[in-house]
């Protein structure tokens, strides 16, 4: 008796696992390389966060005429250009002044929010970051 056709279904069965085998690494090489876009706009994000922390933080520091964190609450937003053009940045500022020994320190709490991309969507990022800075003015104008 011969035998007929088992290498036919040896081949087919070796076909399909072969092919099932390829989707799944060209699912998991999609899964990665989304991973790592997420990743990199993460860093993106937290870096456009940092620069509104520092730059709130100078405009306070330097006491920057018409830059309204000194008195109450203040937010501004952030454009930028290159590798954050993608990004908005939302700075709020509160700021609290007391009275130590005759000397004026005020006390800013800033709050940096850099987003992209749509709420819901896959490639949403949103990164905060806060500070508090003090600034001491002496009674006679000058730095403390």
């Amino acid at each position: 008796m011969r035998q007929q056709g088992f290498s036919t279904v040896a081949a087919i069965f070796l076909v399909v696992v072969l092919a099932a085998l390829g989707a799944f690494m060209v699912s998991l090489s999609t899964t990665q390389h989304a991973a790592v876009t997420l990743d990199l706009q993460g860093v993106r994000a937290l870096a456009a966060a940092r620069s509104g922390v520092e730059w709130a933080a100078y405009q306070a520091a330097k006491n920057t005429a018409g830059y309204g964190c000194t008195s109450g609450s203040h937010t501004d937003t952030l454009n930028f250009t290159g590798d954050l053009a993608d990004f908005t940045t939302t700075i709020t500022c509160t700021s609290t002044a007391y009275d130590e020994a005759g000397n004026t320190v005020r006390v800013y709490d800033i709050l940096s929010t850099a987003t992209a991309g749509t709420p819901g969507t896959l490639y949403f990022v949103k990164r905060e970051v806060s500070a508090q800075v003090a600034v001491c003015t002496a009674a006679g104008g000058g730095a403390c």
